[in-house]
């Protein structure tokens, strides 16, 4: 299966012979057929969890191309191409990528490790993402937590509390195990599920926000709702060594300036 620093430009090309912008059903075959050496093999292998691994893949290198300026939702369900992006498709293809170094290998790594992760997640059942979030919270300073076991569509799975100082906040936490991006309607309604009882809440989520539901997370007068994507989670897991475990492999220097410089 190819590597994802392999699917970024072929994504990007294909946004653009659409008209700059589409939705993942009519893009994930135009990707499909850069790769003439994919196997059905490939393409039919699945997760724990149902999905496809080919689809969830090209998904994570959506993520990283919307993270890097290159791509942006402009509405649920279409993924388009930014400017950064178009400029470099129409880069020479021996600057379309760096040369392979150290660094460049261990971010490879890096970035499949995290792919990896993510799909654990994508594996899990809906109760056993209520439980590793709190977990989560547990390791991020949160006591007393509760989860609620009412169900996926009660509004709140869970609550606890976060010290602070001599004094405590009420947290409620809310999770969803989609493939799909959570949008405003679903903040909304974990934020009037909580509104009065809780001074925060936390939404989880093992795909992203859209852009309308990341604009009300914070507004006057409301509860604040922290968002928490799967790439935000896979990255609390590796620094807080949730479920991860960190060995060195090796040291590497880098001349930044001469050392007679003053």
């Amino acid at each position: 299966m190819p590597k994802q620093s392999e699917i970024e430009v072929p994504l990007l090309e294909v946004l653009i012979s659409l008209g700059g912008q589409g939705k993942p059903k009519e893009i994930y075959p135009l990707v499909t057929q850069k790769f003439h050496n994919i196997t059905q093999e490939d393409l039919d292998e699945r997760m724990e969890s149902g999905g496809n691994k080919w689809t969830n893949r090209i998904q994570w290198v959506r993520q990283k191309l919307i993270d890097s300026g290159e791509m942006y939702n402009p509405q649920r369900g279409v993924w388009a191409i930014t400017d950064k992006g178009r400029n470099r498709v129409h880069l020479p293809v021996q600057m379309q990528t760096t040369p392979v170094n150290l660094v460049e290998i261990y971010e490879d790594y890096e970035e499949d490790f995290k792919s990896q992760l993510l799909d654990k997640l994508h594996e899990l059942t809906p109760r056993q993402f209520e439980e590793f979030a709190k977990k989560l919270l547990q390791v991020y300073g949160f006591v007393d937590l509760i989860v609620t076991g009412v169900g996926p569509d009660g509004g709140i799975d869970g609550y606890g509390r976060l010290k602070i100082g001599l004094a405590s906040m009420n947290v409620a936490f809310q999770c969803k195990r989609w493939q799909g991006n959570v949008g405003r309607k679903e903040i909304q309604q974990f934020r009037g599920a909580i509104q009065g009882n809780y001074e925060q809440g936390i939404f989880f989520t093992t795909s992203d926000f859209t852009t309308q539901a990341t604009g009300i997370s914070f507004q006057q007068g409301a509860v604040p709702i922290i968002l928490m994507n799967g790439n935000g989670i896979v990255d609390i897991m590796i620094e807080k060594g949730l479920g991860v475990v960190k060995k060195p492999l090796y040291l590497f220097y880098e001349k930044v300036q001469d050392f007679l410089d003053e």
